[in-house]
């Protein structure tokens, strides 16, 4: 993977903010290189080896509620543009048209076997699959939707020079994201003023500070997050 000539960005990202996340990036083009490459042979052992995991989870949502096994939503990845988003449905159908695009910790929409894969952040797995086609990395700034992104300052934009990523600091520092949006008040605004700009900050420092040693080693504290340690 190789960052697209300045001419070629999109026109809202051919900014001053954003040149500096730029000329960081086209200093590591060796590192852009060996991600694409570690993302795709990664995304191509892991659908192999967990496909009996995508089995059992396929029959476990679909004996569990009515609707899809795979639950799909427009996100915006790299370059401002937009794809679709692939997981195991956690929640009751159409979920979308009875409450908010953000899910709060006691959220009635969640079926029970979505409740588990959420906690286990197995319902991220088919993520493999948007990996596989480059419409995401395995590290990097999770994927918003549209609306959320017509919300960006200037300076986050530069979020999208890399695709989307599946972890990264500011997706394990916000692990229990949800609890934070339970406290009470519009979840949207919470999230806009308070989540969002906070995870920003990490998700930025990344970029500054871009290898591809320090996304091995964001994978190996998701890992870590995931089962409940700590590393620092």
């Amino acid at each position: 993977m190789l960052i697209k000539k300045w001419e070629q960005l999109p026109e809202e990202m051919r900014i001053p903010a954003l040149r500096p996340y730029y000329d960081v990036l086209r200093a590591h083009s060796g590192s852009l290189v060996l991600k694409r490459a570690f993302d795709l042979a990664g995304s191509i052992v892991l659908l192999g080896l967990l496909s009996p995991a995508f089995l059992a989870i396929s029959a476990a949502v679909a004996l569990d509620s009515k609707g899809g096994v795979f639950f799909t939503q427009e996100r915006v990845t790299a370059y401002n543009r937009h794809f679709q988003i692939i997981k195991f449905r956690t929640m009751v159908p159409d979920a979308e048209s009875i409450g908010a695009q953000l899910t709060t910790s006691n959220d009635m929409r969640v079926t029970r076997v979505g409740r588990f894969l959420r906690n286990s952040r197995l319902d991220e797995l088919p993520q493999l699959i948007n990996i596989f086609i480059g419409d995401m990395s395995f590290v990097g700034t999770r994927p918003e939707v549209p609306r959320y992104v017509a919300r960006y300052s200037p300076e986050m934009l530069a979020t999208l020079l890399l695709p989307a990523g599946v972890t990264s600091e500011a997706s394990i520092r916000y692990k229990d994201e949800y609890k934070l949006l339970n406290e009470g008040g519009d979840v949207d605004t919470i999230y806009v003023d308070r989540v969002l700009p906070d995870k920003m900050r990490y998700n930025l420092k990344a970029i500054r500070e871009f290898s591809f040693m320090n996304e091995l080693r964001t994978i190996f504290r998701t890992v870590l997050a995931v089962c409940g340690r700590e590393y620092r």
